[in-house]
């Protein structure tokens, strides 16, 4: 089977409930990054404005967030959820609340927009 070449295709492949809550998950994080594309980044789903700001796949019994090394700056909201170095699971049945991932996106996007503005300076040098 080909790789998936877009998040669609991606989600299809993906079995129920982990589909559903994966397609939950994308509509949260698209709608707290306003201008940012989806594609397809390391064979998962991700979301991009400058840089990847988030991806997120689905596991043999769970599903997944990876919120680019901010597992630790928000461990405090993530008591009762499944978490390593990079990655935060859940189970389709016990979704991510959507103020945290906005939160996670909201984090993201300063990243983003401090590492784009670092390259431009750079390159201005």
């Amino acid at each position: 089977m080909p790789a998936p070449t877009d998040t669609d295709a991606y989600l299809a492949t993906v079995p129920e409930p982990q589909r559903a809550a994966l397609q939950v998950l994308r509509r949260q994080i698209l709608a707290a990054a306003p201008g940012a594309v989806e594609c397809i980044s390391y064979g998962m789903p991700a979301v991009r404005r400058q840089g990847v700001l988030v991806w997120f796949a689905a596991g043999k019994a769970h599903c997944a967030l990876y919120p680019s090394g901010l597992v630790a700056e928000f461990a405090d909201r993530l008591t009762g959820y499944q978490t390593s170095k990079g990655a935060i699971r859940f189970q389709p049945e016990k979704p991510l609340p959507p103020q945290l991932i906005a939160d996670i996106v909201a984090r993201r996007i300063e990243q983003d927009e401090a590492a784009a503005a670092a390259r431009a300076a750079k390159k201005t040098r």
